[in-house]
């Protein structure tokens, strides 16, 4: 099964009518999506892979804001974070960046840790990657909350 598959069989599982938009352009950037849909940088998520004391953690950030692994320590009570190099976030999401969807799952299968910064809550609808830079889905920030189980925090540099 594809990665694009494997977003959508997420998606339909939740039960929550969300559904992939398969796009001609290239979205792999918060730039490149907001142009491609017409829309504000801010209302792309950025699903950010951030690696916190071994842990895999996904931040999802608004496009138009840094994520700040320095509050990501503090809110999870780690002593160390970093972002997760390129082959790291292949090997611990098995998404490729440009396309890692803000539902990824652990080897067990269950959504890994994630945090979701509170300046998405200023769009009725933000755009996440689906699995591909090609792919995308619409969702609102409060069901982006439920399909991932996310921590609603402030996770982005002042």
């Amino acid at each position: 099964m594809g990665a694009v598959e494997r977003v959508q069989e997420r998606l339909a599982a939740s039960g929550l009518g969300l559904a992939i938009v398969h796009l001609d352009k290239d979205t792999r950037t918060a730039e490149l999506a907001a142009q491609t849909l017409g829309t504000e940088v801010g209302a792309i998520v950025k699903s950010l892979v951030f690696v916190a004391d071994g842990e895999t953690v996904l931040a999802l950030v608004s496009g138009d804001q840094r994520a700040a692994p320095g509050l990501i320590a503090k809110l999870l009570g780690a002593s160390e974070v970093e972002i997760a190099r390129a082959t790291a976030v292949k090997e611990r999401t098995g998404f490729a960046i440009g396309g890692v969807p803000p539902v990824v799952t652990d080897g067990e299968g269950r959504q890994v840790r994630t945090l979701m910064d509170r300046s998405l809550l200023r769009y009725p609808t933000v755009y996440a990657a689906a699995g591909s830079p090609f792919a995308i889905f619409p969702v609102s920030p409060a069901d982006l909350e439920r399909l991932t189980g996310a921590t609603i925090a402030n996770v982005v540099e002042e």
